[in-house]
């Protein structure tokens, strides 16, 4: 994967949400299947929050949705419905961006990987999932 951090911005469908984030045009993106990511196909890839910046006045387009443990934070727009991001419990020092919603042209290479949220304790421990929010120095 390539270190550079490079600025990417996007946002929700009808542009309400607006972000800007930093991280590498190389990411690695997990797929899991959760119950909630399974049915929204929410591939993402993780940053440290510092590196997460809403942009305008998006925060009063965001609902946000819990379940479970309530530790991740679902956030999606209030018009059109989609989440670009969210704060996941993988990582509650970080978030989780949609790379299907990052503007065109930044992203240069996606890794998928799969995270097994059915089994999400041993997923967890297995992965190494959590590393992802860290700064890199």
């Amino acid at each position: 994967m390539d270190d550079e951090r490079v600025v990417h911005t996007g946002g929700c469908h009808c542009k309400s949400v607006k972000w800007k984030v930093l991280a590498p045009s190389s990411v690695v993106a997990w797929d899991c299947n959760c119950s909630i990511c399974y049915m929204r196909i929410n591939t993402h890839f993780i940053v440290p929050a510092d590196n997460f910046e809403l942009l305008g006045d998006s925060g009063k387009f965001l609902t946000t949705y819990t379940f479970g443990t309530h530790i991740a934070k679902h956030t999606f727009c209030k018009i059109c419905g989609i989440t670009s991001f969210y704060y996941p419990r993988s990582n509650p020092d970080g978030v989780a961006v949609t790379f299907r919603c990052v503007d065109p042209g930044t992203l240069t290479h996606i890794e998928i990987r799969n995270f097994d949220g059915k089994n999400w304790e041993s997923s967890y421990n297995q992965t190494g999932i959590s590393s992802c929010s860290k700064v890199q120095k």
